[in-house]
């Protein structure tokens, strides 16, 4: 079982992102059953936010169709679970946040990847989580696409 970050998703939906075709083979074995995966709530947010900013480049007047039909694929993708905040699941997202000051949404994926014991998946190593590789990497089970590029 893995946690899809929003970076993820993103560069499966970015044809020309470095680590497209990393990404493309996460979402083909999520399509076809062979994995399953989870989408913290707020990882919905921030791929509606990025995609529509993607999607406007390439045309400015179906963007936000097309990012909503992205996140309603993700929401309703038969081999993907969108997991809502609970009370357990948003203090161990910020107990997470205060120790290693990341962005709240990867503070998310973190969290749900030790609460379900899944490994939580980033395109690549963030510069905010440079200086504590070790810690991050020693608490949690976490796989980055740039270590799969092609």
């Amino acid at each position: 079982m893995i946690v899809l970050d929003s970076s993820v998703v993103i560069e499966y939906i970015d044809l020309e992102g470095e680590l497209h075709e990393t990404a493309k083979i996460i979402f083909e074995n999520l399509n076809q059953g062979k994995l399953t995966g989870l989408l913290p709530h707020p990882v919905l947010v921030e791929t509606y936010y990025v995609a529509q900013r993607i999607y406007e480049r390439v045309n400015p007047y179906n963007a936000k169709k097309k990012a909503m039909l992205l996140v309603n694929w993700l929401y309703s993708h038969p081999h993907l679970k969108v997991v809502v905040d609970t009370i357990n699941l948003a203090i161990l997202a910020g107990d997470i946040k205060l120790k290693l000051r990341l962005a709240l949404t990867d503070c998310y994926v973190l969290a749900v990847s030790k609460m379900y014991n899944a490994k939580a998946v980033f395109k690549k190593r963030e510069k905010e989580m440079q200086n504590i590789i070790e810690e991050l990497e020693g608490n949690f089970d976490v796989i980055f696409l740039e270590d799969y590029k092609e």
